[in-house]
């Protein structure tokens, strides 16, 4: 390169997935067929008037121009109307901000309200982009502890000893919770309600994984009595409604709130196309019977995935929620990511390790939901091979 990059990159790396799936892409050029069990990429389709919605609104010739960029009203509607039948929350029109994906509100929101040397409270384990982002907008991510021993739930003493040192600004909570699959009460929401206002910090739920094997009624942050004057939630289509692809998200909250994300977003893009728009209110009217028949592929996949786990000789909680299941590996294997490594190149199969989600993932592997039963059922038959072959070497 001419010029050096950024500083704001020093500390941003590329994200992992991007780095690992093109090493993945590789092997599957060599003819290795790697089974795929790393991602969250729902593999079932959208609902079948979603999809006819998309092609009817793309052949209209009125179709493709630019676009709102808070989004058409009709949009806006349909997610309080489902806020509303979901969560048990009343919003506004004025109260949605359709994003494409909840990715980008990540960043969007940090933009917004971050200014450098400001704290953002981020959790660990946790989604790498909240860290990422509070970088690129040159704030400090400081990790809050999530365990197993402490139900994978924030720990007041430490919030407020983190708090205490001065200058936080935001946090960021993910329930139900990714990588975990744990879910929030109501009573923790709102003692974390509680602690934002107490201590003026804008706190925001990353919530797409509610509809998702859920044990319990779906739960907003928004939920929680006065959580508008100081949260925000983002969810999206991408899990929910077999969507990734599509780039469907909104963040929820007081317009004041989203009107000043709405000064960072309106610099970024032009609009979303409104045929996906169309398409995502349709999506939104999809019954409590297309859920639950996703919802049912997920369970099968999941008794084969801990099955899976079982070969592996992990321990894992069975009744988590999600479209992951979350394992600490057998503490006799000193390094985890070689673990990994060496099942992806001599078993073809391809997991997740915990530590890209934080130090507190270091003994950790998730497991995706997103793969067929027959190829879940192939990686075990693949791994327990390798086992035998593995130990018949040690015999040797």
């Amino acid at each position: 390169m001419i010029i050096p990059k950024a500083d704001r990159l020093q500390h941003v790396q590329e994200y992992y997935f991007a780095r690992k799936l093109a090493e993945v892409r590789a092997l599957n050029a060599q003819g290795k067929q790697i089974i795929n069990l790393g991602i969250g990429n729902p593999d079932q389709l959208p609902s079948t008037a979603t999809v006819d919605a998309l092609h009817t609104s793309a052949s209209g010739p009125q179709s493709h121009g630019y676009q709102p960029y808070n989004g058409i009203p009709a949009f806006r509607q349909a997610v309080a109307d489902w806020y509303s039948q979901v969560y048990g929350v009343t919003l506004t029109e004025a109260e949605v901000l359709p994003l494409m994906g909840s990715k980008e509100g990540i960043v969007h929101i940090s933009l917004a309200f971050l200014n450098p040397g400001d704290k953002v409270l981020v959790p660990n384990p946790g989604y790498p982009a909240y860290s990422s982002a509070a970088r690129l907008a040159g704030a400090e991510p400081v990790s809050y502890t999530l365990s197993e021993e402490n139900g994978w739930l924030p720990q007041e003493q430490e919030l407020l000893q983190l708090v205490q040192e001065g200058g936080v600004k935001l946090m960021w909570i993910n329930y139900p919770h990714m990588p975990t699959g744990t879910e929030a009460t109501a009573g923790m929401l709102e003692k974390l309600v509680a602690f934002a206002r107490q201590h003026q910090i804008l706190l925001i739920n990353d919530n797409p994984y509610s509809l998702v094997l859920p044990n319990q009624s779906p739960l907003s942050l928004l939920s929680i009595a006065d959580a508008k004057d100081c949260c925000l939630e983002l969810n999206s289509l991408s899990k929910s409604h077999n969507m990734a692809g599509w780039r469907v998200g909104m963040v929820l909250g007081n317009p004041e709130y989203l009107a000043t994300i709405l000064a960072v977003k309106s610099n970024m893009d032009s609009g979303m196309f409104l045929p996906v728009q169309q398409a995502a209110v349709e999506a939104l009217q999809n019954d409590s019977a297309w859920h639950e028949a996703r919802n049912q592929v997920y369970a099968a996949r999941k008794e084969l995935v801990l099955e899976l786990l079982d070969t592996l000789h992990c321990r894992y909680q069975p009744n988590t929620v999600g479209m992951f299941v979350w394992a600490r590996v057998p503490d006799h294997i000193a390094d985890v990511e070689a673990y990994l490594d060496e099942l992806l190149y001599e078993a073809g199969v391809f997991i997740t390790p915990g530590k890209i989600f934080g130090s507190q993932g270091e003994r950790y592997l998730r497991v995706s939901l997103c793969v067929s039963a027959a190829l879940l059922e192939e990686a075990t038959k693949r791994i327990k091979h390798h086992t035998l072959q593995t130990i018949n070497h040690e015999l040797k």
